[in-house]
């Protein structure tokens, strides 16, 4: 079966306080479903009219997987975590 990615793209610097709460969450969370982070952090430089932004680039073993993942609850939490920390 084929490998699935998921490349995360921020739209805009996450505040460092809410982007670590998320971290936290996330990775345990995806984990059991075989999540494998191959990169992240802010781009050095941006080519061909790209933008410096952070990017995250996660390998599933499968499309599947990916889906499963991204659809646990416990991503949802992971999700929603920092949301409730900035009222």
């Amino acid at each position: 079966m084929p490998k699935a990615y998921a490349v995360v793209s921020y739209r805009s610097t996450p505040d460092p306080q809410r982007l670590a709460e998320y971290a936290k969450l996330a990775l345990p969370a995806v984990a059991p479903f075989g999540a494998r982070i191959l990169a992240r952090g802010d781009a050095a430089i941006a080519l061909e009219h790209g933008l410096k932004e952070r990017t995250v680039v996660v390998e599933y073993p499968s499309l599947e997987q990916a889906i499963a993942a991204y659809s646990s609850a416990a991503y949802a939490e992971a999700v929603k975590a920092p949301r409730r920390q900035s009222v």
